[in-house]
């Protein structure tokens, strides 16, 4: 990477930071999940994308989330119905939020692949590079971000899959299936699908 592109990638990430610690609701989800003290923990994928494909399109205040995925690494726990206990106890906090909660330690059995190293691991796996982002706070409030497939396409508005998604699943058809049934560019209409 040069240079300039580590700079312009700097200071996408640095933007978007700033579009979250800006926004009170997200914050506060932020907050919520950092409360449970879950190992290796983030809020991911949609949470993070929809946020700025809606700053992009100047979508106010936001669109609806299907659900906010937590996604965290205990390789200790992996009885499933610890997660459902994590989301129980989120919805304790907010009730009204759709809370998804998964242990990436976890997820290779439900998709019989090799097992993630830890929750970023995961991350850099899902179907969509411009779905690959999770944030969360550090103890003093400031929002880490985490993109281990870069923030080029998710700001230029490109769908495309993940190159790490089909070596660790094999499968283009699982990523084309997501594509047509999440029919993203239906809500936001300057996305451009890269490859179907």
């Amino acid at each position: 990477m040069s240079t300039y592109d580590s700079d312009k990638e700097q200071s996408r990430q640095q933007t978007i930071v700033q579009w979250i610690e800006d926004d009170r609701w997200m914050m506060d989800i932020l907050r919520s999940v950092r409360h449970l003290n879950l190992p290796d923990s983030w809020v991911c994928a949609g949470f993070v994308r929809s946020k700025i494909w809606d700053r992009l399109h100047q979508i106010e205040p936001r669109t609806v989330l299907a659900d906010i995925d937590v996604v965290y690494y205990d390789p200790n726990q992996l009885d499933e119905n610890n997660e459902k206990e994590w989301e129980r106890q989120l919805s304790c906090i907010q009730p009204v939020v759709p809370w998804s909660v998964k242990n990436e330690a976890r997820m290779h059995i439900a998709n019989r692949i090799e097992p993630y190293t830890s929750t970023v691991d995961a991350i850099s796996c899902f179907p969509e590079t411009a779905t690959a982002l999770g944030v969360r706070l550090d103890e003093d409030d400031q929002v880490i971000l985490v993109a281990p497939c870069g923030l080029e396409d998710v700001f230029e508005m490109k769908i495309r899959v993940n190159p790490r998604f089909l070596q660790t699943r094999g499968d283009v058809h699982i990523y084309q299936q997501r594509v047509q049934q999440k029919n993203w560019q239906h809500t936001w209409n300057r996305l451009t699908i890269v490859d179907k």
